[in-house]
């Protein structure tokens, strides 16, 4: 199996997998719609390497891009792709759990 390079990892794709289910499976942050290369959402720049498709996607694929959901990888490739970030949750905190409030600044005891 051809090898993936993205800036974060590097990985083969399993059998029958997509190179999009393999970039999710990886952790990687790539938009997508359709899964079909209608879309285009999940467009990518390939940095080295090629890809091809069995059938033409009906999405815009300009030179140096690819759509992952429907291409076919049949050497190593580079991608310019990152790992998914992963951003605080407001609600992973209780905020109303009395161990971690925050002190009264009410003025004090008299």
């Amino acid at each position: 199996m051809p090898l993936i390079t993205t800036h974060d990892k590097i990985f083969e794709l399993q059998a029958g997998e997509t190179l999009l289910e393999g970039l999710e499976r990886t952790g990687h942050e790539v938009e997508y719609q359709c899964r079909s290369g209608y879309c285009g959402s999940c467009r990518v720049k390939i940095l080295q390497g090629r890809a091809g498709y069995a059938t033409l996607p009906l999405a815009f694929v300009a030179p140096g891009e690819i759509l992952p959901c429907c291409c076919t990888v049949t050497e190593d490739i580079m991608l310019d792709c990152r790992i998914r970030r992963r951003e605080p949750d407001l609600f992973d905190q209780d905020l109303f759990d009395a161990e971690n409030a925050p002190e009264s600044t009410s003025g004090g005891e008299r």
